[in-house]
């Protein structure tokens, strides 16, 4: 794995780049569409391609090692072949999703102990077991696992959790480097950067993932509770740290503002649900504001989802059709927004990209946000 770095605005941290994998090139800033259990929801892999530009997705250790299992994936040849998604993907640790949705969760220095919150069987999650089923789904870019604490955590409790976690990203790395990947292409392990909303926990931790010469580092833990301005606050402390000439992805991020904020400080990858959740509610981003399609105004409103057209469906159906769709509970409603939310989410950061390379980013972006922060 190979990151370029292209260009950096003269005005702040913002940056473009080329991360090249065995799947194919990522051009960043780059945001992930996130496909939990080998498949974004509702949304056709060809469309993932060709109408929303994704160049990269997103898969749940987690939900994946549930269902379908190691086992059968390792027999379909891996994540890529099982799901034919032939472009780059990324896996995330789990820990979020043990710590969020698993009940009975015990957690020691072993690892966590939790029960399925499909079944209530009962599962160990080490940091050497979560890089074994990561190799198992053959992502291109592997998690470490970590603890991500609430937002609100006291201090005392978010020290302990950052040591932890520092501690299991070193069984980590050992695991690592005695496995192999099992479908021969080249597989990147990430650490994570924790710290809750502490300036000194986040400090050490930027200090102490950079040991491990990694191909990449990932920010945890932010978009958990914690304000807006704190979240900036925290990813500027930690990209004054990190090394700049290698990939940064925000984990779990977030609204079109938050996209822009952030590379403003200099992130590069991220990923989040909500251009499809919100989507298949009514929440439709677009680069005028925010539409909530539910609303009465757009039951006449006979003029094109976004008539920019960042995708098919834009311009092919009306916003009265689609609150039609909505109200009456078709699940096409869900397939339109999440199609043209996550096209949007690629055109912005795409935009974003361009303006870097151009040196008008600086300009640019204030007046995306404040278009973006609007109720239409």
């Amino acid at each position: 794995m190979e990151f370029q770095l292209l260009h950096t605005d003269s005005r702040s941290a913002a940056r473009a780049g080329v991360l090249s994998t065995d799947h194919g090139e990522i051009r960043t800033p780059i945001f992930m569409p996130v496909g939990t259990v080998g498949s974004v929801k509702g949304v056709f892999h060809r469309d993932l391609e060709q109408e929303v530009g994704a160049q990269i997705i997103l898969g749940n250790t987690y939900h994946l090692y549930l269902r379908p299992g190691t086992d059968i994936l390792e027999q379909a040849g891996g994540l890529h072949r099982f799901s034919a998604w032939n472009r780059p993907i990324l896996t995330d640790s789990g820990g979020f999703q043990v710590f969020s949705l698993a009940d009975c969760r015990k957690l020691a220095e072993e690892g966590c102990r939790f029960h399925s919150h499909i079944d209530g069987s009962a599962h160990l999650f080490t940091p050497e077991r979560v890089i074994d089923i990561q190799r198992s789904i053959g992502a291109d870019i592997m998690m470490a696992f970590d603890e991500c604490p609430p937002g609100d955590a006291e201090y005392d409790y978010a020290k302990k959790s950052w040591e932890l976690t520092s501690r299991w990203l070193g069984r980590c790395f050992e695991q690592y480097a005695k496995t192999e990947p099992k479908y021969g292409h080249y597989q990147s392990l990430f650490p994570i950067v924790q710290g809750c909303t502490y300036p000194d926990l986040r400090a050490r931790s930027a200090e102490f993932v950079q040991q491990f010469g990694a191909d990449g580092y990932a920010i945890g833990g932010l978009a958990v509770g914690e304000p807006a301005p704190v979240m900036y606050e925290m990813i500027e402390q930690v990209n004054s740290i990190l090394p700049q000439d290698k990939p940064r992805y925000l984990m779990g991020v977030g609204t079109p503002v938050n996209l822009l904020e952030a590379i403003e400080r200099g992130v590069d990858m991220f990923d989040c649900v909500m251009p499809t959740r919100n989507g298949r509610n009514g929440m439709l981003f677009t680069s005028e504001g925010i539409i909530n399609i539910r609303n009465q105004k757009w039951r006449d409103d006979f003029s094109p989802v976004d008539p920019m057209g960042h995708c098919f469906a834009d311009t092919a159906y009306t916003k009265a059709y689609l609150r039609h769709l909505t109200i009456a509970g078709e699940m096409m409603a869900a397939q339109i927004a999440s199609l043209h939310n996550l096209a949007f989410y690629l055109w912005l950061v795409g935009e974003a990209r361009e303006q870097i390379l151009q040196g008008t980013f600086s300009e640019w972006k204030p007046v995306m946000v404040e278009k973006l922060s609007r109720r239409l």
